[in-house]
């Protein structure tokens, strides 16, 4: 789980909400100027080896058909006799092929770093194995030599080293630590409490069980931050209980708007009118106020139809669940979060709680941690960080296009309404990441040394150089010049394509330890099976890593 932005450097992420109409029975949220229909390749007939819709019935068949053949298919894949397999995903393409997405197990302890995917025809043969390690599951010992309590001492310094306050060790379990190279026996701990400035605290801290020594850590929170900017009016769906309006979403899984007026735990009070309009399109400083509920439950709807509309995804999970949102977060909390714990979006009022949080940008983003989250489950910290926090990018720049709002058409800069500068600049660039001042535009040794808000820079690049190609063009009134490392010229193969190859990469060959070199080689797979390897787009990708100085 990641936050929109460098935490340090204290700035905000917001949308205006002009929100004003609920309708009961609507089966589409749009603008009042035009409804959302899916464009380009998302209207396109289904390629082969993209992923199909599955209902949540058909999803939890083919996970316990897995699970039900998991010790078969750990023999058929060379697995020793004391690993074991999880079933955790399946996306199936068009074709038939399944990509199964399995947790590893050592003798019956989790193996964090082990994860791996299988790739099977229809006719049932494998066709091979994506891992997060090549590294074989043999720890030197299976023994501790430092006690749990030990290790959660060491979680609670490491956290507090990180400015976290109020810090509570939530125990710590025993686990196979495979996410750094050789394999070892080590402890997880799960540090709560609040962080400096505010925000939930889930803070994952893995010790050697040998040594005592920290091998790595990753925050469990993914928040962002903003100002509002006017959405207008939109349509939400709501349900009528009794004489009462319910800002619940039938249509998207029930998500659920709650008002948590100013509290910083719980779930709130789900948000009701008497009327079928929520919000006044103007922020306040009241808690009671549903202008941010209505923002929050727009956000929540325009990303779930953007998923499904071009992926065909049922949802964050594909299981067709909705999340649920919570506003009103604390007191003048300047920023907004996805949690996995609570599978939900919670946001705060800003400075004064004057500026709700709740923004189209940040539902785009945050919600696709939780995509994230739910597929590669790319570790937060380092090259696999960076890449996390950029397909939050990606996909939140294909949700801003996606909705086609007129009060905020797409873009490729991420928080460009918000002002956090107080010049009028955007938060990010995604044609040249390096103008926000920290960003890399070019992948180098050291760029995993980077907060992973700027070594995203690498693959935002990417993406873009990808769907917009370099030089200077005018996309919907912005001006971009995108430079490439090597002075090439690219080609851009469109957005829809290029969203189209990150998300069947993600999905289908990325892995928890993904780093930019085996990035690079998802994404050729994912061009490779859906246009083919001598096609335009798997020659456009590997020209776009290439610009970025991926090789």
């Amino acid at each position: 789980m990641s936050p929109l932005y460098a935490r340090h450097k204290r700035t905000t992420l917001a949308i205006a909400t002009a929100v004003a109409a609920g309708a009961l029975l609507s089966t589409g949220l749009t603008t009042s100027a035009s409804a959302q229909t899916p464009t380009g390749a998302a209207a396109a007939k289904p390629l082969a080896a993209a992923p199909t819709a599955l209902t949540a019935a058909a999803r939890t068949s083919l996970i316990q058909q897995a699970q039900s053949g998991a010790a078969d298919t750990a023999r058929q894949i060379g697995l020793g006799a004391q690993e074991k397999l999880v079933a955790k995903d399946v996306v199936k393409d068009a074709d038939g092929t399944l990509h199964t997405r399995y947790e590893r197990t050592y003798a019956g302890l989790p193996v964090l770093g082990g994860d791996l995917i299988v790739h099977t025809a229809k006719s049932g043969k494998t066709q091979g194995v994506t891992k997060a390690t090549n590294a074989a599951l043999k720890p030197a010992s299976l023994k501790p030599q430092i006690t749990a309590a030990k290790a959660e001492q060491q979680a609670v310094s490491a956290a507090k080293a990180l400015g976290s306050a109020k810090t509570a060790a939530d125990g710590a379990r025993q686990v196979v630590w495979a996410g750094s190279g050789k394999p070892v026996l080590a402890y997880e701990t799960v540090v709560g409490g609040f962080q400096d400035d505010g925000t939930p605290n889930q803070l994952h801290v893995i010790t050697d069980a040998a040594t005592g020594k920290k091998l790595f850590e990753y925050q469990g929170i993914e928040n962002a931050t903003g100002k509002t900017l006017y959405s207008g009016t939109v349509t939400l769906n709501s349900v009528l209980s009794g004489s009462t309006y319910q800002l619940t979403d039938s249509a998207r899984g029930n998500h659920k708007t709650y008002n948590l007026a100013r509290k910083t735990s719980g779930t709130g009070t789900l948000v009701a009118n008497s009327t079928n309009v929520f919000g006044t399109g103007t922020a306040s400083t009241s808690s009671s106020d549903q202008t941010a509920a209505a923002d929050a439950a727009y956000g929540a709807g325009v990303t779930w139809d953007f998923y499904k509309s071009t992926f065909g995804r049922n949802g964050i999970k594909n299981n067709g669940v909705g999340a649920y949102s919570r506003v009103h977060y604390g007191n003048a909390y300047v920023n907004a979060f996805w949690d996995d714990s609570c599978f939900c979006m919670t946001y705060g009022d800003g400075s004064g709680n004057a500026d709700p949080l709740t923004s189209l940008d940040v539902a785009g983003h945050e919600m696709s941690h939780g995509v994230t989250s739910n597929t590669a489950g790319l570790n937060y910290s380092g090259e696999s960080g960076g890449l996390n926090e950029a397909t939050s990018d990606i996909f939140g720049t294909g949700v801003e296009f996606f909705a086609n709002n007129a009060s905020d058409p797409g873009d490729y800069l991420i928080g460009e309404k918000i002002d956090i500068n107080g010049d009028g600049t955007p938060l990010r660039y995604m044609d040249k990441p390096s103008k926000d001042g920290g960003s890399a535009d070019y992948w180098s040794s050291t760029v995993g040394n980077k907060d992973v808000h700027y070594s995203s820079g690498v693959a935002n690049h990417f993406f873009y150089l990808l769907s917009e190609g370099s030089g200077s063009k005018t996309i919907n009134g912005v001006t971009y010049n995108s430079p490439t490392y090597n002075g090439s010229t690219v080609t851009g193969i469109g957005r829809d394509k290029a969203l189209q190859i990150w998300y069947k990469a993600l999905t289908s060959y990325m892995t928890s330890t993904t780093n930019y070199k085996a990035a690079r080689t998802a994404t050729l797979n994912a061009a490779s099976a859906l246009y083919g390897s001598t096609s335009t787009e798997y020659k456009a990708v590997a020209a776009a890593w290439t610009a970025v100085n991926v090789n």
